[in-house]
């Protein structure tokens, strides 16, 4: 039940009380959480700045996208996928599932709420969480708050020096869907990570001309092995071995489907593939065609960038790259720093500061769902823990009133 009144602050802005957990990120992290609390008998009110659930996959996806894990490790708690689904779920497929998670979970987002603040009142006891939608601000007083806005929230635009005197088009892939745009066309990809690889190669089936930026080293592992999904190995082989271990087993049978990718222009680091995604969260590639269109020469591999010129960009070797536009695979950030306000609970860069499994929990009735760097799983992981505590405190609560 929420409660909405008038504020004394300021007359034009209402405020509503909402009994239960605010729930700040309508994806699937959010919705999870929500949907956990629901089965135990707790209210919430989930906001989001978007028109929709999941607006990252709906609204800033490519269109070939499809999981890069096994349907069963990308489930959202009491639903699993649909029997007729495929191994690696389309974009559109998962999309579909969210929304009928959220519908047979009888969770309602509100839409069009874009959080700019949210900050305890230590003197009520209370978090106080302003919204603005279409103009108007709302502020939502409750006692718990459930951070769910994700790893993704905001896309990371670098600078480039001469970037102004380029001339072509430059956008990041949050905005890229298709190749057929860029048919004939000379297009430098920057990034090499799971979208830079797979953008490339839709721009290959599109017959465009992409060159690949690679500036750092990064980790490419067949996305099956033997038949098999690499990310089960990977999690078969931690129930008996440690993490050290399995990530040399994983190199090593790489290096066996793959090759030696140094001659591709591509260097692996030093530190393991898992070591890597836990620690720092830079997720391993998981190639699905790219590196055969590498060695075919349909995708050209070329280092950084030093700076971009009219119609082209010089490269940290020296040499010099025409392109007819560019597009940013450069990943994305939480923006969890610009709007909580008066908590140490997460870093400067949006993460909560104690590592997992421990990060799901601060002070204050303060939670987080979706920062484990462990994709859909960890979203899973974190909002049955968070329901069961903030269930656990409400049910409490009920009993003594």
């Amino acid at each position: 039940m929420q409660l909405a009144m008038a504020s004394s602050s300021a007359a034009s802005r209402p405020v509503v009380w909402v009994n239960g957990p605010i729930v700040v990120g309508a994806g699937p992290a959010g919705l999870s959480v929500a949907a956990c609390l629901r089965a135990r008998g707790v209210p919430s009110v989930v906001l989001d700045r978007a028109d929709c659930v999941a607006s990252l996959w709906q609204r800033r996806t490519y269109d070939r996208l499809r999981l890069h894990l096994p349907r069963h490790f990308c489930e959202l708690p009491g639903m699993p996928f649909p029997d007729h689904y495929p191994e690696y779920p389309s974009k559109r497929q998962f999309v579909d599932y969210l929304e009928a998670y959220a519908a047979a979970s009888g969770v309602e987002p509100r839409f069009n709420q874009a959080v700019t603040s949210a900050r305890y009142d230590a003197a009520a006891g209370l978090w106080r969480v302003r919204a603005d939608g279409a103009g108007d601000a709302t502020e939502y007083i409750g006692r718990w708050l459930v951070v769910a806005t994700g790893e993704n929230a905001e896309c990371v635009v670098p600078e480039f020096e001469g970037a102004k005197e380029f001339g072509g088009p430059v956008s990041h892939v949050q905005e890229y869907k298709s190749g057929e745009a860029y048919r004939g066309k000379r297009v430098l990809v920057v990034g090499c990570g799971n979208s830079g690889m797979e953008v490339c190669l839709d721009l290959c089936d599109h017959n465009a001309l992409p060159a690949m930026v690679v500036r750092d080293s990064v980790h490419v592992l067949p996305r099956e092995m033997f038949g098999v999904a690499t990310f089960s190995v990977a999690v078969f082989l931690l129930r008996f071995l440690p993490l050290w271990l399995v990530d040399k087993i994983l190199v090593l049978l790489a290096r066996l489907f793959l090759g030696n990718l140094e001659k591709l222009g591509i260097r692996r680091p030093s530190g393991g593939p898992l070591e890597l995604k836990n620690s720092r969260g830079r997720t391993p590639v998981l190639d699905i065609g790219a590196l055969a269109r590498i060695r075919s020469g349909d995708i050209e591999v070329v280092p950084g960038i030093r700076r971009f010129f009219r119609g082209g960009a010089e490269l940290t070797d020296g040499r010099r790259v025409a392109a007819d536009a560019v597009i940013l695979a450069t990943g994305y950030h939480s923006n969890v720093p610009q709007w909580l306000k008066g908590s140490d609970f997460f870093t400067e860069d949006g993460y909560p500061r104690v590592p997992f499994p421990h990060g799901w929990k601060g002070e204050s009735g303060l939670y987080s769902v979706g920062f484990t760097r462990r994709g859909l799983s960890g979203v899973s992981s974190d909002a049955v823990k968070v329901a069961h505590d903030i269930a656990t405190a409400w049910e409490q609560q009920t009993s003594t009133l």
